[in-house]
């Protein structure tokens, strides 16, 4: 599977990121190279083959190619495919960096070395942390802050951390209102339904509400609205796209119903949204 092993030792060296969107049909490119790559998939399809392993990354996937190992594509990656890209590069380092001090006396203080593999591929991050975070570093990257020299690594090692994380907690069972979150995920383009929520589940939609507002501090409608107010935001931000044609990209058939429900979200219009955005 080919996979990097992430701890919280050792930081990992941004060496590029980006928001791309194919203006034309291609195929990834064959090559091997000296850095991993972190490839989020917005709107389209990415399709690449790693170790003759074939991969397709849909909208709300990550897929992590790993350095050293040839990876090409077979099948053409379609016009109007949006993407973040991430290049960086890690050690895995299996002992404790030399400059840390010897402070093993003092138990209290003893480094505590963390590791987990990071997922090949993960699924079901639209509308999640995970997704906001690789658009503020994309944003950051471009931005003439004179310290992002700085900031950047921390910024990837915390991405990275988010993602180990959520790979180490599905391992474990989801609850309910993991469950629904993750469908909601998934379907938030379409209309919130009561009754499909009861056939996907089983369950009566009274005793799911329960279980979600108690878990999760909001209700399912709660959590369905934000997710469609935050592919709006990024849309507007990282598109040409009109605000008719994003209104429809989120499942609202009424342009002016979408302006009203995003300017209740945000707090104001979707054209001074778009205004608002800082121009690198």
């Amino acid at each position: 599977m080919n996979s990097i092993v992430f701890n919280n030792i050792c930081m990992p060296v941004l060496n590029g990121c980006d928001l791309c969107a194919a203006s034309e049909s291609f195929f990834h490119a064959d090559r091997v190279i000296d850095f991993n790559v972190l490839i989020y998939v917005i709107e389209g399809a990415i399709h690449v083959t790693e170790d003759n392993i074939d991969y397709t990354i849909n909208p709300g996937e990550i897929l992590f190619l790993k350095s050293g190992i040839r990876h090409f594509g077979t099948r053409e990656i379609a016009k109007g495919t949006r993407w973040y890209f991430v290049h960086f590069y890690y050690s895995e380092q299996e002992e404790l960096p030399e400059f840390l001090p010897d402070i093993s006396s003092v138990r209290q203080y003893e480094p505590i070395k963390f590791s987990r593999k990071l997922p090949k591929k993960l699924t079901g991050l639209q509308g999640s942390r995970i997704e906001k975070m690789l658009g503020e570093m994309v944003d950051y990257f471009h931005s003439d802050d004179r310290m992002k020299g700085w900031n950047m690594n921390p910024m990837m090692h915390s991405i990275l951390t988010e993602i180990a994380m959520c790979n180490e907690h599905e391992k474990k069972p989801s609850g309910l209102a993991d469950k629904i979150a993750l469908y909601l995920s998934r379907h938030f383009t379409e209309p919130f339904s009561a009754k499909v929520l009861e056939k996907e589940f089983f369950l009566s939609y009274k005793y799911m509400a329960a279980v979600f507002k108690k878990e999760k501090g909001i209700t399912m409608q709660q959590l369905h609205i934000s997710m469609r107010m935050n592919e709006a935001c990024r849309l507007l931000k990282s598109t040409l796209m009109t605000i008719g044609e994003i209104s429809e990209a989120v499942g609202y058939q009424d342009m002016l119903y979408f302006s009203r429900c995003f300017h209740n979200f945000v707090g104001i219009s979707p054209t001074e949204y778009r205004k608002s955005i800082p121009k690198y």
